[in-house]
Formats: C-alpha cells, sequence, structure tokens
C-alpha cells in the first residue's frame, strides 16, 4: 500500500488562530487499533500500519486547519520493543519510508516535526533522519506535529527527578523549593502549551503510560474507532465534543 498524493499546501503562514478557548491549543492521540484493523480485513498487521500512516496524514490536516496549534502522537511506546521482531521491524521500516516520501509534504504545508520519547533507540541512521527532519521543518507555523518515539510518561518524569537531584547536590536549588513548575519544566513537553485533550482510538479505556503528567486536567475521549478509519470527521466530532465540556481545573 502507498501513500496518498500530497495534499494542497496549507497557507505559508499557517492557519488563522481564532482565539476561541473552545479550539484546544494541544491535542494528543493514542494511536490504536491498526492490528485489529487489519486482522478484520485478513491482512497483515503492516497493511494496518500502513493505513494508520494515512490516518495520520489526515489528522495533521485537519488539526491544522481547525486551529490546533500541537498534535502529539503516540507512534511508538517503551514497551512496544516486547513485540515480535517481525512488527518492530515492519514499525521502524515504515518510519523510514513516510520519512523519505513524506517530508517534502510536511515542509510545503507548514508542518514543524518536533520529537519525544527516546529515538536514538532505533539505531543512528533511523535518528539521522528523524533528526533532519527536525530541522529541516523547523521553520514552519501551520501545526506542530509531536512524535512520541521510544517513548514512556514513567521514564520522563524519573529523568525529570534525576536532573533535579544533580541540581540540588550541586546546590543550584533548595530540595525544599522543588514544586509542580520545576518537575514540569523538566519535561520533554515543557516549551509547548499545557495538553487540552487526549484521545484514546480502538475501545480501549487507559492511557498506557502517555503524557500521565500533561493529562492531569486534559479532557479525555476514547472511541471505538480503529486508528486507520480516524479522519477529518472523527477529529471534528472530538473537537466540538470537547466544546461543549465545562473545564473547572478542580474549581466550581
Amino acid at each position: 500500500m502507498t501513500l496518498e498524493r500530497p495534499l494542497a499546501p496549507l497557507r505559508a503562514e499557517g492557519v488563522a488562530r481564532t482565539g476561541d478557548a473552545r479550539v484546544p491549543r494541544h491535542v494528543a492521540i493514542i494511536m490504536d487499533g491498526n492490528g485489529r484493523w487489519a486482522s478484520k480485513r485478513g491482512l497483515p498487521r503492516v497493511a494496518g500500519h500502513r493505513a494508520g500512516a494515512e490516518a495520520v496524514r489526515k489528522t495533521v490536516r485537519a488539526a491544522a486547519e481547525s486551529g490546533v496549534e500541537v498534535l502529539t502522537l503516540y507512534a511508538f511506546s517503551s514497551e512496544n520493543w516486547r513485540r515480535s521482531a517481525e512488527e518492530v521491524s515492519d514499525l521502524t521500516a515504515l518510519m523510514r519510508f513516510y520519512l523519505d516520501h513524506e517530508l517534502a509534504s510536511l515542509k510545503k504545508e507548514g508542518v514543524r516535526l518536533e520529537l519525544i520519547g527516546e529515538p536514538e533507540a532505533f539505531g543512528p541512521d533511523l535518528a539521522a533522519r528523524l533528526q533532519r527532519a527536525v530541522e529541516s521543518t523547523r521553520h514552519n507555523r501551520a501545526i506542530t506535529l509531536v512524535m512520541a518515539l521510544n517513548y514512556g510518561s514513567r521514564g520522563e518524569l524519573a529523568k525529570a527527578a534525576q536532573t533535579l537531584a544533580v541540581k540540588a547536590q550541586r546546590g543550584e536549588i533548595d530540595p525544599a523549593s522543588i514544586d509542580e513548575a520545576m518537575i514540569g519544566a523538566e519535561l520533554q513537553t515543557a516549551r509547548w502549551p499545557e495538553l487540552d485533550l487526549l484521545i484514546r482510538t480502538s475501545g480501549e479505556v487507559r492511557l498506557s503510560n502517555f503524557l500521565l503528567w500533561q493529562a492531569a486536567y486534559a479532557e479525555l475521549i476514547f472511541l471505538d474507532t480503529l486508528w486507520p478509519d480516524f479522519d477529518a470527521a472523527s477529529l471534528t466530532a472530538a473537537l466540538d465534543q470537547y466544546a461543549m465540556r465545562q473545564r473547572r481545573f478542580g474549581g466550581r
């Protein structure tokens, strides 16, 4: 299966920002259900991952057109290494294919690519390709696409704690002064807006070690839709549901 032809470019300066609080600035998605999508059709799992890549393209564009500023996608968790060697190989090969064939479209559409996690675990060649893609899109402004690769939220929190412990040991900070803001500043997502909305597809109702700290006050939406079937209409429906919710952050 090949990826669809590139979409028409978004406006070079990015989509208009309405300032409407009903539009989440930062949306994250746990893309689940590729394997089940393929199994239902009697196809190998890699076919589901390829179809999932198409869903990524549609979703990124729809998010940008809706005014979302940051879209974070759970592409490969630190636990995914437990899958079969064949499936891990298929996933990494798909990443290479996506970079080779879609980077030009990302640049044309004004998508800025960023990474969280530890992508260097995929080997020096793929890690270098990913970093080149990040560098080549860093001036784009239509939307920031954050790919979570070899990412685990517990590991991220542990590293933040280690960093603060070292600073305290050196006398740079007082341990008693460590607060939520200091911890948040050490997370990989610190440079982006707070997470507003987290979506999970495929009917599973859990976070699976994804953005645990960041999701503390995010709105959560769980869908039965398998990820390859997720499209612009699916995102619009989720954004509409978000817009109807009242976010109190613990208050009345």
